[in-house]
């Protein structure tokens, strides 16, 4: 349960923080804070940070590749060593932001951890 709370979380505060914040990057300090509000292991913190932020920006770029019948995403993915396709170029977008959130949220758990014992 605290898997999924901490998925939707993410997603939804990262999404309202891009409404309001013009800063690309504060995704990460979005998924770190849920990390440490809704603390679960090291692993689960990752994978929710990945899961939340990879399902929010496919769902926004697929939106917004929508919105321009895919013209600007085919150009940018002929440039790029993808093979031209698009969905590629999707996909490696979402994988990159959810990597950069995953490791945010890996940070806080760690951070709300209480360290070794001696």
């Amino acid at each position: 349960m605290k898997f999924l709370i901490a998925t939707i979380l993410t997603a939804l505060l990262s999404f309202i923080a891009g409404i309001f914040i013009p800063l690309w990057w504060f995704f990460a300090v979005v998924a770190l804070l849920v990390a440490l509000l809704v603390h679960q292991r090291a692993g689960k913190a990752f994978f929710a940070g990945f899961l939340g932020l990879f399902i929010l920006w496919f769902v926004l770029i697929f939106w917004m590749d929508n919105g321009n019948d895919g013209v600007l995403s085919a150009k940018i993915a002929s440039l790029l060593p993808l093979g031209g396709s698009k969905w590629m170029l999707i996909i490696v977008t979402a994988v990159i932001g959810g990597l950069v959130a995953g490791f945010a949220a890996l940070s806080g758990s760690y951070l709300r951890s209480p360290g070794t014992k001696k």
